[in-house]
């Protein structure tokens, strides 16, 4: 009995440890190693030449222009992506709200794209937006409308990426706003309609506040993954034209060699940029939202 006792009280702390396990390996030592990186002069040559510089890093960081610029990129890409990708998730979701094998097929047609290779998915769309022989200058020539160039001219290239990014990403997120739909309660429709409400009063009223739940997570999963955004960047321009696509993480990922103090230092304050993000969504968004 006494050795039965002891395993129902252990067993919980078992199960969890393979798990807390890969965390504490892949995630909190990764980051506090990162930590202890942003204070060193770091030599990955000689280890023994390295030296203690204290809070260097982070003073040369806020002096500099081209981080400056890099964030700022980084925010414009982050809003563009967020802002495309929640309201054509949110208009195609309602499109396809009605449960039907031809929206079925649809839904599976746009999630496509999401788990295709992103190394895939960005060569497709050089290839679609090559200035001479490209399917999208060939479209617009078509149409009366003059080419651009779109990865080429530092006016357009943060848009491109945007464009593929949101691509890429929006069947996700409209399955998730579809399955959210679906779980609202028909018979609030039924109310409202008995009470002659409008269909725009009915959206903004009962719908959107029902799925807010789903809204908020997707927000703040975006928000995180397009700070992160490094991938697209580094194939279709490599940070160009003109450091014109250059985000923080690939901000960080140039300095990655000849001084990785400095760039440890970059993502330290780029953690600390994300978990402030989080929090004011948290503290300022999460009273709009209404749980069932």
């Amino acid at each position: 009995m006494n050795r039965k006792r002891l395993w129902e009280s252990v067993r919980p702390y078992v199960m969890v440890a393979p798990a807390m396990l890969g965390i504490i390996l892949f995630v909190l030592y990764p980051v506090l190693y990162l930590v202890k990186l942003s204070f060193y002069k770091y030599n990955l040559l000689n280890k023994d030449k390295s030296k203690f510089v204290g809070l260097d890093n982070f003073i040369e960081i806020f002096s500099r222009e081209d981080f400056y610029r890099a964030l700022l990129t980084t925010v414009i890409y982050t809003v563009g992506v967020v802002v495309l990708t929640m309201s054509l998730s949110l208009l195609i979701a309602v499109c396809l709200k009605r449960k039907s094998r031809m929206n079925e097929i649809v839904q599976a047609g746009i999630f496509t794209p999401h788990i295709i290779s992103i190394v895939s998915v960005a060569l497709v769309w050089m290839w679609l937006m090559e200035p001479n022989h490209g399917v999208l200058n060939f479209l617009l020539k078509s149409a009366g409308l003059p080419s651009l160039p779109w990865l080429q001219s530092s006016s357009t290239s943060l848009l491109s990426v945007i464009i593929v990014s949101v691509w890429q990403n929006i069947g996700y997120y409209t399955l998730i706003i579809v399955a959210a739909l679906h779980g609202v309660n028909p018979q609030i429709y039924e109310a409202a309609e008995l009470d002659n409400a409008s269909k725009v009063r009915v959206f903004f009223n009962i719908t959107l506040p029902l799925i807010s739940p789903q809204l908020f997570f997707i927000l703040v999963i975006m928000t995180i993954g397009s700070f992160k955004v490094f991938d697209t960047v580094k194939i279709m321009t490599g940070g160009g034209p003109n450091g014109s696509t250059t985000t923080l993480v690939y901000y960080i990922y140039e300095f990655r060699s000849n001084s990785i103090g400095y760039a440890s230092a970059t993502g330290v304050v780029l953690m600390a940029i994300i978990a402030i993000l989080t929090f004011i969504y948290f503290r300022v968004l999460s009273k709009r939202v209404h749980y069932q």
